[in-house]
């Protein structure tokens, strides 16, 4: 604001002592002050106001109007309270460096003044900051959009003074405020989110009012502005457990309750704004999500391995960009459902497993770039690649362990859940070739039906809890284990009895091998088209198909009750 309407406002009582000519001067702050020696607080822009008590004689005006004139200080405020009319000196050196002066009535308070300017200057910037979003939100639904979800938040910090993050609803940190340090901890992320999401649930109107670790924060939901007509977004008619565990949040370090309606307006600009740029990173994971689509159908209808490996070659530059070699991959498999059945899943499985699958120590909307997920029904598949390891090691240790995918969202997914949802994951070993994926989609898929046989709302297996079962081998009866073992083995024993063939230390080793023909044949020493021919003999004597989970785990058990 400038010091002309302050001096119109008859509410203040100002009266001008000097500095006529530089009424057009912006102010952009009040300090109130009776250093002799101010300067350390001030940053340009102030209005001062003062008591006096500073000044002891005609001497002391001098210097302390140098101090503030040098500091870039807009005007000063001189208080008749105490010493009653404002000392001539006073007035001639603020004449002498050309600083306003006012005398500000004894009626008046400093708070009243200070009161009336803060909220005057917090008006106009906000009023510069909605011209700045709606411009930027017009630039962005024309053309492509820079800087993100930060640029925003930096406008927020820089021209209201309100720190903002943006979170997933797994409460991890999308993007931050700049100058909002230190930032948020990851426990009072996974706090927030969890409020937030809960809030939802309840059919609570927006913006949340939440405290967490003594902080009070207001919370804007962030919604998809791309679902079309009829969405929740426009109508309000859409299921909020279609979208509730997929949108994002608007965290501010404010109290919203007492806001006026043009700040909460502009907040909601910014949540647009902010939806915009959310909007085009899912539009630009078509390309990853239509690559695992594609391997997943080639995978799910047997197709030739050297076709899921010719595919697997086009997928592996997009997801590991300047990798140089051909990964190995693992498979999440995650389902989401609802009571009733009535509403499908697996879109917002699908957002979930892309979250989810992301470090949780990473920050920024686009660490799941190399993630891959597909979704069918209440089913998400996610293909993972992982860096080759050493030929010392199988990867069974390496890439994602279920049970530490969940461990940092349970919280805020189950908040989120309520008491009418449910979400299930399950992790595949590693594989090495294109061979191997049929096996890990099946192996990820039985790992997620042994975490919904858990209790609770958020529930995660990996391959490695698969070999639970053979905990019960013992109270398996002897005769059933006998007929079981005999039926699957006794053919192979027959035929390596009367050929020599080894059908039965070559299953040993494949099983062993995670089903890998390169690794398999490595170990035994045979060529790769010898030990297909075994498998394929083994297929044939017991009419199994050593491709399926299923008959894999049949063999498993055979050969530790043998």
């Amino acid at each position: 604001m400038r010091l002309r309407a302050l001096l119109d406002t008859d509410a203040l009582g100002l009266r001008l002592l000097g500095g006529e000519d530089e009424l057009d001067r912006t102010v952009r702050g009040v300090m109130t002050t009776d250093l002799r020696d101010p300067s350390r607080y001030l940053s340009g822009g102030e209005l001062v106001l003062t008591g006096l008590a500073w000044r002891r004689d005609a001497t002391d005006s001098e210097p302390f109007v140098r101090i503030l004139a040098s500091a870039g200080v807009t005007a000063l405020g001189a208080g008749e309270a105490e010493l009653g009319p404002i000392p001539e000196d006073l007035v001639a050196a603020c004449a002498r460096h050309r600083l306003p002066l006012f005398a500000v009535n004894e009626s008046v308070a400093f708070a009243t003044i200070t009161e009336h300017v803060v909220r005057q200057v917090s008006g106009e910037r906000a009023g510069d900051l909605a011209a700045v979003v709606d411009r930027h939100r017009r630039m962005m639904t024309s053309g492509p959009a820079g800087g993100g979800p930060d640029v925003v938040l930096d406008l927020l910090g820089s021209d209201l003074d309100l720190r903002a993050w943006v979170l997933s609803p797994a409460g991890r940190l999308i993007a931050g405020s700049p100058d909002a340090e230190p930032g948020l901890p990851s426990a009072v992320c996974a706090a927030l989110a969890g409020e937030h999401l809960s809030a939802v649930r309840t059919g609570r109107r927006g913006p949340y009012r939440v405290a967490v670790g003594g902080t009070t924060y207001s919370l804007f939901p962030i919604r998809s502005s791309a679902r079309g007509p009829g969405t929740a977004v426009t109508t309000g008619a859409r299921d909020v457990r279609e979208t509730v565990l997929s949108d994002w949040l608007l965290a501010v370090e404010a109290d919203a309750g007492d806001w006026p309606a043009e700040r909460l307006d502009l907040l909601e600009g910014v949540t647009q704004l902010i939806s915009v740029e959310r909007d085009r990173r899912d539009a630009a994971r078509t390309v990853r999500r239509r690559l695992a689509q594609e391997v997943l159908e080639l995978v799910q209808t047997g197709a030739a391995p050297g076709e899921i490996a010719a595919r697997l070659r086009v997928a592996a530059p997009v997801l590991l960009p300047g990798l140089g070699a051909a990964p190995h991959w693992q498979v999440a498999v995650a389902r989401v459902e609802w009571d009733g059945g009535e509403i499908e899943g697996g879109p917002v499985a699908q957002a979930l497993l892309e979250e989810i699958l992301v470090d949780p120590l990473s920050s920024g909307p686009e660490p799941s770039d190399r993630i891959a997920v597909a979704h069918t029904g209440d089913e998400a598949i996610a293909l993972v690649p992982l860096p080759a390891v050493s030929s010392e090691h199988d990867g069974s240790e390496a890439g994602l362990h279920a049970d530490t995918l969940l461990a940092a969202v349970r919280d805020p997914l189950s908040a989120g859940l309520d008491d009418d949802g449910r979400l299930t994951l399950g992790v595949s070993a590693s594989v090495h070739s294109a061979e191997g994926l049929r096996g890990a989609l099946e192996e990820a898929r039985h790992a997620r039906r042994v975490a919904a046989a858990r209790a609770g709302r958020v529930c995660a297996a990996g391959h490695q809890e698969l070999a639970s079962h053979v905990l019960l081998l013992p109270f398996v009866p002897d005769d059933v284990r006998r007929a079981f073992t005999a039926r699957l083995l006794d053919p192979l024993r027959d035929y390596d009895r009367r050929h020599r063939a080894e059908l039965i230390p070559t299953l040993e080793a494949f099983l062993d091998c995670d089903g890998s023909w390169t690794r398999c044949a490595a170990r035994l020493h045979l060529h790769v088209n010898t030990l297909r021919y075994r498998v394929g003999r083994i297929e044939q004597l017991t009419s199994r198909d050593l491709s399926r989970l299923e008959d894999k785990l049949d063999f498993f058990l055979a050969l530790r009750m043998s």
